[in-house]
């Protein structure tokens, strides 16, 4: 063999070793996930009243990504991309309707692969949308066959509790306010944090990859009492990216994408002080769950050997662009807290760790999670992901590994892209927006129409993907199911009180006899719709508030249902039937 060429397989063999490591000398992985945490934390500065010292103090002992971007602006797009590491416009999920694994039934998430490679893997807490996928796991709380990953938590029996519901087009949990217990008795994310702390705790026979879901600040904003304390409701100041008028330079598409009846809702109520309140005292507990969390690692076995990743799903409107929960591409929704903490030898990838204080404002997509924690980990690459390692931006914030983050909305073919000093949007219709962050970081100022940014346009205009994957129509089974009211002797159906669009209500039979289908109107009176054989499906056209009457085929009364504020279904059954 010639110099030359064993000069090359000394250096493919070091490359091998560095890149692919037995189990023994791999990192473990603490996985942190924050349920709809915007950039209101201290190190990231979007609220000066909140108060996150936990967050503060990662982000302080690794690196922050001041520019870190969801890939879908809701909980189950996101959630399904980061485990997964597949891009919403190739795997199709968009929306949180969907159900992943019908979607991607043999996709491997990120816990699964891990443990494929050498690694026990547990979790507790939300790491999917409301479905803990049990054979991803090695072991999780609670009890990964329940399907339910969130905790018993406690909530108030009398509710709302702040918020009056304006009606049946209302998301039931928008409310807040102090709860009269705390710790173990107020459970939820107080056990996630125990549980995972209890693992942090202890020595592994292996390697481990520990997931951990923080869901406060999701809705609702129910925490105990202290923490509301903290922050008194004449010192709350409004959100400094609210301005009137905002919508007014924006395309059609932005203008409804931005106005919803939430934030007008709560403005009517004279409740918008009390939500940012809330969210504020939500987050706070948050922190304090990670600071329980953060502890147990710092002062058990796996301090020096654990790789500590933190983010959040999508970021929160609270009145910016006359908005009020997610589902947009502006950057109060899509930019999120991104911590990244390596230990010095830790690595095989970065055995020099991660400088700590060290901070990135290049634009990064969560969907570079997974490829990163594989090379961090000298695991073998997944053969199908669509983001980028950035682990060399771990060794230089200044680096890029990508010139934009792209995030998918709902609808297909709406996308926001986030550069460095930019941002731009996309909507189904073609219409746009164009921001210049570096002078306008709550966009209020739409640069699409301006002709001199014609090249800035065409700049991000080539980081549209050319296609997009079809969303799948979400399977009968897959809907969520709207309370069956069985008919008891002299009891009312309740007319209808349609407030809202039409939305998808599919009833199924399982009586054994035929029924029929009755649409109650304002009135009271009831308007025949269909006939539905035992055993089959039917689907109507539907809107929240209208009331749906069930008979038999003579007329007697069976029951009712009441449409509320998304697709659903109807089952009816007997009485007794659970």
């Amino acid at each position: 063999m010639t110099l030359k060429k064993l000069t090359q397989a000394i250096l493919a063999t070091s490359l091998l070793a560095t890149s692919v490591c037995t189990a023994a000398d791999r990192p473990n992985v603490l996985f942190i996930a924050v349920d709809d945490l915007n950039d209101w934390i201290g190190c990231m500065g979007g609220n000066e009243q909140s108060i996150t010292p936990n967050f503060d103090r990662l982000a302080a002992s690794g690196m922050l990504f001041t520019n870190a971007h969801c890939v879908a602006p809701a909980c189950n797009p996101s959630r399904t991309a980061v485990m997964t590491g597949r891009s919403t416009h190739k795997t199709g999920v968009y929306d949180n309707g969907q159900n992943m694994r019908d979607v991607l039934p043999d996709e491997q998430i990120l816990p699964e692969y891990f443990a494929k490679h050498g690694y026990w893997s547990g979790g507790s807490g939300k790491m999917l949308h409301y479905f803990t996928d049990a054979r991803s796991w090695d072991e999780y709380f609670p009890e990964k066959s329940k399907e339910m990953p969130i905790p018993d938590t406690y909530y108030p029996s009398k509710r709302p509790v702040s918020l009056e519901r304006a009606g049946p087009w209302q998301y039931v949990e928008t409310d807040w306010g102090p709860m009269p217990v705390e710790g173990k008795e107020f459970g939820g994310d107080y056990t996630v944090s125990e549980w995972v702390g209890n693992q942090l705790s202890k020595q592994h026979d292996k390697p481990f990859f520990l997931a951990c879901g923080i869901y406060r600040p999701h809705e609702p904003w129910f925490v105990p009492q202290k923490y509301f304390d903290k922050f008194p409701l004449e010192d709350i100041k409004l959100p400094p990216a609210y301005k009137e008028a905002d919508l007014d330079d924006l395309p059609e598409a932005g203008k409804i994408t931005g106005r919803n009846r939430y934030f007008a809702h709560i403005q009517k109520q004279d409740q918008w002080k009390q939500g940012v309140q809330g969210y504020l005292a939500s987050i706070n507990y948050a922190d304090t769950m990670l600071g329980r969390v953060l502890d147990a690692l710092e002062n058990g076995p796996n301090k020096d050997n654990t790789i500590v990743v933190l983010w959040s799903d999508h970021g929160w409107h609270l009145g910016s662009k006359e908005h009020w929960q997610k589902y947009t591409a502006w950057r109060a929704c899509t930019r999120i807290p991104l911590m990244i903490k390596v230990p010095e030898h830790c690595s095989p990838a970065l055995p020099q760790g991660i400088k700590p204080g060290s901070i990135s404002d290049q634009p990064v997509s969560l969907i570079s999670l997974f490829p990163t924690l594989t090379e961090l980990c000298g695991l073998p690459a997944k053969p199908l992901v669509d983001g980028k390692s950035i682990a060399p931006m771990l060794k230089d914030p200044s680096q890029e590994v990508d010139p934009v983050a792209i995030t998918y909305l709902h609808r297909v073919g709406s996308i926001g892209i986030s550069g460095k000093d930019w941002r731009y949007i996309r909507y189904q219709d073609d219409s746009e927006e164009l921001y210049d962050i570096s002078k306008d970081p709550y966009e209020w100022d739409n640069l699409a129409s301006n002709p001199d940014f014609t090249v800035k346009l065409e700049e991000f205009r080539k980081h549209i993907p050319k296609h997009f994957a079809p969303k799948p129509k979400v399977k009968v089974v897959d809907l969520p199911a709207l309370k069956w009211h069985p008919y008891k002797q002299g009891s009312k159906t309740p007319a209808s009180k349609v407030d809202g669009g039409n939305m998808r209500l599919a009833f199924v039979n399982r009586l054994k006899q035929p029924v029929k289908i009755h649409r109650v109107s304002k009135d009271g009176t009831l308007v025949e719709k269909a006939k539905l054989k035992s055993g089959k499906v039917i689907e109507l056209k539907s809107a929240p508030g209208t009331s749906w009457a069930i008979t038999t085929t003579k007329g007697n009364k069976l029951g009712h249902f009441v449409h509320g504020d998304r697709d659903a279904k109807a089952v009816i059954r007997k009485s007794t039937e659970e």
